[in-house]
Parts: C-alpha cells; structure tokens; sequence
C-alpha cells in the first residue's frame, strides 16, 4: 500500500503549562463532536504551552472553537502521511522534502498500529506548494 498524504489545516493554542490545561480544552473540543487527527504540544517561553490540533474537519472545528470562545491562531496547512509501517517509513517522506530543497520545520509521527503509522509535516507556508509538489500531491 503506497502511502497516503494529503494536505491538511492545522491551529494552534497558546495555553497555561499547568497540569490539566491541555486535556480541559481537548475536552470542550470532544464535547462539541470535533474529531481531531493528530494532536502535537511542547512548551514555549512564559509558562506556556502551544497545543496544535489538526481537526478532521476544519469548518466544524472552527465553528465549535468560536462558540467555546476559544483563541486559536488560525488555519495554517501542514500534511497528513498515513501508510503501511516500515522501517525507514518517515525517512523516505522527508527524503522528498530534502531532495526537492525544502526544509521540515517540525514532524509529529507515531505507529499507530503494528501495521500502520501517522505523520504530520510542517513546512514554512512559503515552501507548501513546493512541498505538496514534491510530495506527489
């Protein structure tokens, strides 16, 4: 099975680094029926952490993020990989991206099954149609 990628949106929130902030908004997301694909979150500077969701629908999410007046950066557009787990599976993606002169700025990927793994690429928004290009998309 040839890998999957697709173009997808993706925000980002600036939220407290406390225990409990990030599972409380995922929460309020959940309870409006917004499905997410990928969640990402670190620390950055002020006692803050940035939690970026890529939703499965981004109309939907908008609409509940609005009504929950919840602050959000956004859509920015990232990509969606899913395929069949192998070894050196990210490595051949990336290889793309590098082969083509465009520089990765962040990647989030897991197995997500014994046979099957997700990763989410982020490039600058100048790079993204050279990115989707390279990327047989």
């Amino acid at each position: 099975m040839a890998d999957k990628i697709r173009r997808v949106d993706y925000f980002y929130f600036e939220i407290d680094d406390k225990p409990g902030q990030g599972a409380w908004l995922l929460g309020q997301l959940a309870d409006t029926g917004v499905s997410l694909l990928a969640i990402t979150a670190f620390p950055i500077a002020g006692g803050k952490t940035q939690l970026t969701v890529v939703p499965e629908k981004s109309d939907a999410f908008v609409n509940a993020a609005n009504k929950l007046g919840l602050r959000h950066s956004g859509a920015k557009e990232c990509f969606l990989v899913q395929g069949e787990n192998r070894a050196g599976a990210a490595r051949t993606v990336l290889k793309r991206l590098s082969d083509a002169n465009i520089n990765c700025t962040a990647a989030n990927g897991a197995a997500a099954t014994a046979t099957h793994y997700g990763l989410v690429l982020f490039v600058k928004p100048t790079d993204a149609t050279a990115a989707a290009r390279a990327l047989g998309i």
